[in-house]
């Protein structure tokens, strides 16, 4: 690809997942040949250790480097590597040190290749100092190691410790002209990273109006009022698909506006055909008064009707609210097996916990068993065929799946609640409201419990519920798995968009360059630091909305540090990353400043394994120094 070519793909590369990022990368290889300026030198390239001296870095002596007083320098712990506060008043060896003017890199571990520029301070054996010589210059020095410290990390992914030795140091080979063509590259550097940061700043402005015009759009959508209205705004926003939805994630939107639409009645049409859902209910209430004279459920708690003048939003013709206990025979949470973890068994009666229920439907993968004789003694909690099971703590809250007909036997944890509907064949419909917005909004809303959110039986069974008739209920679930095989396609398509645009970028670069970049994600380890940056509340989320962690910030006062945020929201880390971006993105949390990092001890377990770097994204926006 020449210059011309990359110009007119410039547009495409820029906009890519990381673009801007190629771009930088660009910029530094073209200056490290000498192809940056028009009138370079052509000189020819210099090993490393001609031109510059080393000073690698050392444990501490026992603790003397968290000695406080007169003259200590305190240096903020970087993602570049291990540094240590100076102390000038030593009663042993001092550490190796480093002076303004070096050129640090991490030479050992996850951030093997990190460069950063030095200040005076002691560096551990994982940085190395690189000390230029009299005519080189420090920030010529540093922007003339990014393409190599790239191949470096490069050739370290997959293995569980990159390491640089001082040798692999001494044979890079740099081109050095004179100071005054070094001072002019420095400059140029520093204008094109200037621009760099621009777009990416324009890029964030952009996405930001993108957000906003998607969401009203859709708003608009979901406010329609009549059929006509519907078919006027769902026109605009398909005219505007491209415009609105740029990644995959931008689809979970419009999955919601699909559930809204279900559960406002305005998704199909109501036919005078249709059983009236009267008859239905009244035959549900006859079955359910059989059922305890039978003794079959126990007596059921007393519904009061709700009048028209207390429904939450006006619905069509044919339609009525119901409260959940009314069309339900069992509401109830499960139970700790005596003994917790130590009881389950490898074969047995599936124990379902909230990590096997996802709204699309069981996932058994690593489903705890529990013996069929502590499944008896449990039997107030055993899952029956057709039942919907519906998470009531935690970060998972709101996750809602349908048990098969023929699921066999199985028994749940207290986490998890069973609504056994009198009817089975109201269930799919039930499963789709309980995952609208408008349910998740009482959900989230109701829950009652300050310590661990969750939701109680007496709660559940109040739960107001649009009902249709029934054949109307059918036509309704057959529409909305239509529609979300669309949002599958369409998710799929954005995915392979972005994916396509990321590979042109990395190949626009590396044809000119020369530089193969991998672009196959690495699990990478938990870094030894601690989350310390404060969120704060944004604007206060509508009720409807699905903010989980903007509400957990409205019960502490509107701000809380990110890692106490992540552990009342109780999930994986990539499910907090993905809420908190929702979050961020819709104003209800403010987007995090750049804040410390604090060293923390060598157990890292409750970050998770297998983090990926994408994950960590939104995390290094609260780290970086």
């Amino acid at each position: 690809m020449d210059a011309q070519q990359f110009l007119v793909e410039f547009g495409h590369i820029a906009n890519a997942p990381e673009g801007v990022n190629r771009l930088r990368e660009l910029v530094f290889s073209l200056a490290s040949e000498g192809k940056l300026l028009a009138d370079c030198e052509p000189i020819d390239t210099t090993h490393l250790d001609k031109i510059a001296d080393f000073v690698m870095g050392q444990a501490p002596p026992g603790n003397e480097c968290n000695k406080r007083g007169d003259g200590t320098v305190f240096v903020k712990t970087g993602e570049f590597g291990e540094l240590y506060p100076v102390v000038r008043e030593w009663t042993s060896k001092p550490l190796k040190l480093a002076k303004r003017g070096d050129v640090l890199i991490c030479v050992v571990g996850a951030t093997v290749g990190k460069l950063n520029l030095a200040i005076d301070c002691a560096i551990g054996r994982s940085v190395a100092a690189i000390r230029p010589r009299a005519g080189l210059i420090t920030k010529y020095l540093y922007f003339m190691l990014m393409p190599f410290t790239l191949r470096l990390r490069r050739d370290s992914r997959g293995s569980a410790q990159g390491v640089i030795g001082k040798a692999e140091l001494a044979a890079v080979k740099l081109r050095v002209p004179s100071e005054d063509e070094q001072s002019r590259i420095v400059a140029k550097v520093d204008e094109l990273m200037a621009l760099c940061d621009k777009l990416e700043a324009q890029q964030q402005v952009y996405r930001k109006l993108q957000n906003a015009l998607r969401q009203s759009t859709l708003q608009a959508v979901a406010s329609s009022q009549s059929p006509h209205e519907l078919q006027t705004t769902w026109a605009r926003l398909a005219d505007n698909f491209g415009r609105l939805f740029h990644a995959p994630e931008d689809v979970g939107q419009l999955r919601d506006l699909i559930l809204d639409l279900a559960v406002h009645g305005l998704l199909v049409d109501q036919s005078d055909a249709d059983e009236p859902i009267a008859d239905w209910l009244a035959n549900v209430t006859a079955t359910k008064t059989a059922l305890v004279k039978q003794k079959l459920i126990p007596k059921q708690t007393a519904m009061a009707e709700l009048a028209d003048d207390d429904y939450p939003f006006s619905l069509p013709s044919g339609w009525t609210f119901v409260r959940l206990g009314q069309i339900t025979s069992k509401i109830g949470s499960g139970s700790t097996p005596r003994g917790g973890r130590a009881v389950y068994v490898k074969e047995g009666v599936p124990f379902l916990r909230s990590q096997n229920v996802w709204n699309d439907g069981l996932r058994l993968d690593d489903v705890a068993c529990i013996t069929p004789e502590e499944h008896k003694r449990m039997s107030g909690t055993a899952v029956l065929g057709n039942d919907v099971l519906l998470n009531i703590t935690g970060a998972s809250l709101g996750r809602c799946a349908l048990v098969p007909s023929k699921f066999g036997k199985a028994n749940v944890s207290q986490h998890v609640t069973i609504i056994r509907l009198t009817d089975p064949q109201v269930r799919e419909y039930l499963h789709l409201c309980i995952l609208s917005p408008y349910t998740q909004s009482m959900i989230w809303g109701r829950q009652v419990g300050m310590a661990r959110e969750g939701l109680s039986k007496k709660v559940l069974e109040q739960f107001e519920i649009p009902l249709p008739p029934i054949a109307e209920q059918h036509r309704i679930v057959a529409r909305v798995a239509e529609l979300m095989r669309f949002c599958d396609v369409m998710e799929q398509q954005l995915k392979r968009s972005l994916q396509i645009a990321e590979k042109l970028a990395v190949a626009s670069v590396a044809s000119i360059t020369g530089i193969a970049i991998e672009q196959e994600e690495e699990s990478m380890k938990a870094p030894q630091t601690e989350l310390i940056a404060p969120l704060r509340l944004g604007t206060t989320p509508d009720i409807k909305a699905q903010a989980p962690l903007a509400t957990i910030l409205a019960r502490h006062n509107g701000e809380m540090s990110a890692k106490d945020l992540w552990q009342r929201f109780g999930g994986e880390v990539d499910a907090f990353y993905t809420q908190l971006k929702t979050e961020v993105a819709h104003g209800w949390i403010m987007e995090p400043v750049p804040a410390e990092m604090r060293e923390k001890a060598a157990d890292t377990s409750n970050l998770g394994s297998g983090l990926t770097f994408q994950h960590f994204l939104l995390f290094s926006l609260m780290l970086e120094c």
